[in-house]
């Protein structure tokens, strides 16, 4: 490994700023952040520097913001959500949750204002459908984007462009973006993997719908980019300054760190650049969820965000004000000639002032709303202060709020959840079935094979507190030895077809909760049955007096070359959900034809051996049925193998 996944690359690291005058200012252009000099004494003069960039690049682009007055206000705190996250679709009832979602995010988040509604990714690539299939199939989604907006929660759709191995949009990817957007009344577009999205994509879309880039912004795209991610962003030990904020303060970032398990840092940025949070809790099926502590901070910053919005973009920002020692620090932004100052203890606790400043009457915290301390000191200013835990954050302004809040804190640990796997029915046999084949129980040692992507295989998450996950680390070859104990069980030497599938329609009448690609049972009657998803399969075993193998007896009877595959080759589901309370997924196993090719992003296709998992998150309203995959039965031997 020629990386260490652990320290953010040279790429992410703050860039200095030169106080030499002569030096050439453009130099900062491509910054991510502008990192602060350890020496308060520099401050001003690294202010002087900030702000004669600004004007410089601003006359060499000719930029006038116009843009901005085009977009919808501020959008500070954004959740990434994935489409069929558990909390926000039910999929007993084949229903969208979006109240019952919100509600969650307001106990512990304090609300968002906007929500990415992931889609296709890691799903995509199962089958020739496109991202935007992925979207359009699900026929209830423009309700689901006005429930958002009737809470206020601005909604944007995600766009891969890398999607170029499955089913191509005749009209071309922009006018797809377009479309959907247009279609669900959307109000902005996640360029994934993408710095931007200019050119056709801006030129097909309303202005008002913002472009959001991930990572940064190139500093001519900021004119028509309103929001971008700040991931992978690397701060000084001095709390630096954003970019894009500094640059035009109306741009909102959002910070975010996928794989940490800890969200200080980029809390505390975001707070004294006055800019934007990306939750995410779920990464693409992985649980990495958010302590209480994060979540208390972010709950007391919503609190401003939501009543000093205006402050938070005003051009009158000092970054680094009013400095009373020691590692707490403070952002001060003044609107309508009053100031408000964002501060962040980078030490331990504190007893004493944050600020020294000129007097005013009244000085209060806006995320407790009490009284803070006011010192005389020396030039006529006054200190401002109190007790501030380490890691603490305020928001000093003066007069305030007659309700009082507690300050923020909590447990700082990891709110661990496992993917419990949903308990495998039992369906006893004295006898092996006609055609199946039976094996005896006992301990097995089985070497399961996988790819190493952002999905995990059981729930576990890949990459903890990783800076950003690269090749070797990303795309590779994995393995995972489990040592398991079968009972006695009997396995389908061929997969349940389209015919047989037909006949347990025929006797049962059987309809499913989300009837969209359910056409088991209409194809060859000697092919694989297809398009069914994990109930539906279910259905069939349990009328049949059986069930699905689990993907440890799936391997075992592949390896020892008891099961014939039926052409067209297809995956097959496995009797192995497993759920965190917020993502669903099952274990695939045997491969199938088809194969995505053009991006390493793409779910496993092809043919596969015995050893090779893969893990297929659980879509709804029928997205999960595919052409790709199919089942085959198997049952538990009472009498033992015969």
């Amino acid at each position: 490994m020629s990386f260490n996944p652990y320290v953010p690359r040279p790429i992410d690291l703050p860039t200095e700023v030169s106080l030499d005058g002569g030096a050439d200012l453009a130099e900062l252009d491509e910054a991510k952040i502008f990192a602060a000099p350890a020496d308060p004494a520099f401050w001003p003069a690294w202010r002087e520097r900030l702000a004669a960039w600004r004007a410089d690049a601003r006359r060499r682009l000719g930029y006038d913001g116009r843009h901005y007055d085009e977009v919808p206000g501020d959008c500070l705190s954004v959740c990434l959500a994935w489409l069929w996250d558990e909390t926000l679709y039910d999929h007993e009832r084949g229903e969208f949750t979006v109240d019952a979602f919100l509600d969650g995010a307001e106990r512990d988040f304090g609300g968002f204002d906007g929500v990415v509604l992931w889609h296709a990714y890691p799903v995509i690539g199962l089958d020739d459908r496109n991202q935007f299939d992925f979207y359009r199939d699900v026929l209830e989604l423009p309700d689901v984007v006005r429930a958002f907006h009737a809470r206020g929660v601005r909604v944007f759709v995600d766009y891969n462009p890398w999607d170029t191995g499955t089913r191509r949009e005749a009209a071309g990817d922009e006018e797809a973006v377009a479309a959907i957007v247009t279609w669900l009344g959307a109000d902005g577009v996640f360029l994934d993997t993408l710095k931007e999205g200019a050119g056709k994509l801006r030129a097909a879309l309303p202005p008002h719908v913002v472009l959001a880039g991930e990572s940064r912004v190139p500093l001519a795209r900021i004119e028509d980019h309103a929001m971008s991610w700040a991931q992978w962003f690397a701060d000084s030990d001095v709390p630096g300054v954003l970019r894009a904020k500094w640059f035009e303060r109306r741009h909102v970032l959002h910070h975010t760190r996928r794989w940490h398990r800890g969200h200080l840092d980029e809390l505390h940025s975001a707070w004294l650049n006055g800019t934007g949070i990306l939750v995410w809790e779920s990464v693409f099926g992985v649980w990495v969820g958010w302590s209480e502590r994060d979540r208390s901070l972010l709950r007391a910053m919503r609190r401003v965000h939501r009543g000093h919005a205006d402050w938070l973009r005003s051009e009158d920002w000092t970054p680094l004000a009013d400095h009373a020692g020691g590692q707490v620090y403070a952002s001060r932004w003044v609107h309508a000639g009053t100031p408000l100052w964002t501060v962040v203890n980078r030490g331990g606790d504190v007893d004493g002032p944050w600020l020294v400043t000129e007097p005013a009457p009244g000085f209060v915290d806006l995320l407790t709303g009490e009284a803070l301390t006011v010192t005389p000191v020396e030039g006529g200013k006054v200190a401002v202060g109190g007790r501030l835990a380490a890691g603490g954050i305020a928001a000093v302004a003066v007069g305030g709020p007659e309700s009082r809040h507690a300050p923020p804190g909590g447990d700082p640990g990891f709110p661990a959840r496992a993917a419990v796997r949903a308990p495998v029915p039992v369906a006893p046999r004295d006898a092996v079935p006609e055609g199946m084949l039976a094996l005896d129980g006992g301990r097995r040692d089985l070497l399961v094979r996988h790819r190493i992507r952002e999905t995990g295989l059981y729930g576990e998450a890949p990459y903890v507190d990783e800076w950003k996950p690269l090749p070797p680390r990303l795309h590779s070859a994995g393995t995972l030895l489990r040592a398991v104990t079968l009972r006695p069980f009997a396995i389908a030497e061929r997969e349940v077809t389209h015919g047989e599938y037909a006949a347990f329609l025929a006797a049962t009448g059987y309809r499913p909760v989300r009837p969209e690609r359910f056409t088991a049972g209409q194809g060859p009657v000697d092919h694989p049955v297809t398009n069914v998803d994990l109930a539906d399969a279910r259905a069939y075993a349990a009328w049949a007096r059986l069930r699905l193998p689990t993907e440890d007896e799936w391997q075992v009877a592949a390896e020892a070359g008891l099961l014939r595959r039926t052409a067209p080759l297809v995956w097959e589901l496995t009797e192995s959900e497993h759920t965190d309370g917020r993502t669903r997924f099952v274990i695939l196993k045997g491969g199938a034809d088809f194969r995505a090719e053009g991006s390493d992003w793409y779910l496993d296709g092809g043919p596969q051996p015995p050893e090779v998992s893969v893990k297929l998150l659980t879509a709804g309203a029928g997205l999960g049925r595919s052409p790709s995959v199919g089942f085959r039965c198997a049952a538990d031997l009472t009498g033992g193998v015969q």
